[in-house]
């Protein structure tokens, strides 16, 4: 399956690699194929640099040691053509999501869970080790 794992479970990962969002990863990593889309990837930058700084070299070290699909997400987004989400910051996921044909979201961002689509199907990083 093709996994989208959302920047919140990988922030997760990097700093308590003992975590269940660390050991999803994982389990992405050896059973299915991990894509991220250039929205996560910037969102995990900026929130590195804003708020972990001294942590920057962990995020570039993880990601060069991580295997993944990089997809591109729309710099416009026309929000008719997508479900509505709460938070509209999440829409460039949700949207790389749908267009790249993705199965599963694994997420901690309650806004996703709201959704009422059948595919991608979204799951906490719990219930995807479950």
């Amino acid at each position: 399956m093709r996994i989208m794992v959302d920047t919140n479970v990988i922030i997760s990962a990097i700093l308590f690699p003992k975590s269940l969002p660390a050991k999803a990863v994982e389990k992405v990593m050896v059973e299915h194929h991990l894509v991220l889309c250039s929205h996560i990837i910037d969102e995990l930058h900026r929130v590195f640099e804003e708020k972990f700084n001294n942590k920057l070299l962990h995020l570039e070290k993880f990601l060069s040691e991580l295997s993944f699909e990089l997809v591109y997400t729309p710099l416009k987004i026309e929000c008719k053509n997508y479900p509505e989400i709460r938070d509209k910051a999440d829409l460039p996921v949700l949207v790389s999501a749908i267009i790249e044909d993705i199965d599963i979201i694994i997420t901690g961002d309650k806004d996703f869970f709201d959704l009422n689509i059948t595919k991608p199907d979204i799951m906490n990083p719990r219930d995807f080790l479950d």
